[in-house]
């Protein structure tokens, strides 16, 4: 029998897309320098000194003033928009869809293989698992942000349509490292966001934690995902930065790095990523965690 996929959540599909779309629009205006600064770190080749360090995060404005080195940190400003709002609404309003679709057709088969509940905890993990997998599709949008960040050169003064046009699927480059990315990445943000409310505050409903519970349990499971995920993510970063006409294999770039880097180099930006993942959060997974029942009783 095939599985119900037109499932009624307790939220409306309306404000899980207004909620989640809020606080990808927030967390972009806040998180977009740090996300830049991560990008060069993870794709830059060469050992990162106090001297050199500047020059890799401003690139050619290393020497210029101040105000003109913290807007140097917002290049690309508008795919990442694209890609980071398309996101979040994704990720943050698809998994309840995927956790409801799982609870309606296949919550006894969690519960009967894992207990009540740990059953509970792994399917929101799974769930989120599906959706990380299914946010391949995104890839087009992340490749141009990630470029523009890092290797603006790659666009020669072309603009997105003409991209998409002549590239096509080779923005689609790296997609099976982003679901080998996503798939566990996903798996552990959910699932330990779960946990830390299961065992730490003993929530029974999810939807009713409140926001400082949503925070806590938000830190708990991005610190898991990053790390969990951080070194394919900085081989997709490496595959996708290249320019577009460059086909290097995530099998080679593994090699490279670890020949001319050492293997601690697939772990490059994985430290300012965790130093803002509790900031992060707040304006981002326990925003939307909040938001999306408020907007539910209007819309």
């Amino acid at each position: 029998m095939a599985p119900q996929l037109n499932v009624k959540g307790s939220d409306s599909g309306t404000a899980r897309v207004l909620g989640s779309g809020a606080s990808g629009i927030a967390e972009l205006l806040v998180f977009h320098p740090v996300d830049t600064v991560a990008k060069r770190l993870m794709s830059n080749k060469s050992k990162v000194s106090s001297s050199t360090l500047s020059s890799i995060i401003f690139k050619e404005y290393a020497t210029a003033p101040l105000g003109r080195k913290l807007l140097s940190l917002f290049p690309g400003l508008g795919y990442a928009a694209g890609y980071k709002v398309t996101q979040r609404i994704y990720k943050y309003g698809g998994q309840p869809w995927f956790s409801d679709i799982l609870g309606k057709n296949y919550k006894e088969s969690f519960t009967n293989t894992f207990g009540e509940r740990k059953g509970k905890m792994v399917l929101q993990a799974t769930a989120g698992s599906l959706t990380g997998i299914g946010e391949v599709v995104l890839l087009p949008l992340d490749a141009l942000k990630i470029k523009r960040q890092v290797n603006p050169e790659a666009f020669r003064g072309r603009g997105v349509i003409r991209i998409f046009l002549e590239e096509g699927t080779t923005l689609y480059r790296g997609w099976g490292w982003t679901i080998a990315r996503n798939a566990p990445g996903s798996f552990a943000l959910f699932g330990a966001s779960a946990v830390t409310k299961e065992y730490l505050f003993g929530i029974q409903d999810y939807h009713k934690a409140t926001w400082g519970q949503n925070f806590v349990a938000s830190i708990a499971g991005a610190v898991a995902s990053i790390t969990v995920a951080a070194p394919l993510d900085t081989v997709k970063t490496r595959i996708q930065n290249a320019n577009f006409e460059s086909k290097v294999s995530g099998v080679t770039v593994i090699k490279d790095l670890i020949k001319n880097e050492g293997p601690t180099a697939l772990f490059k930006g994985l430290t300012p990523k965790i130093l803002v993942v509790g900031p992060k959060l707040v304006f981002s997974y326990t925003l939307a965690q909040s938001l999306i029942p408020w907007f539910s009783k209007y819309v």
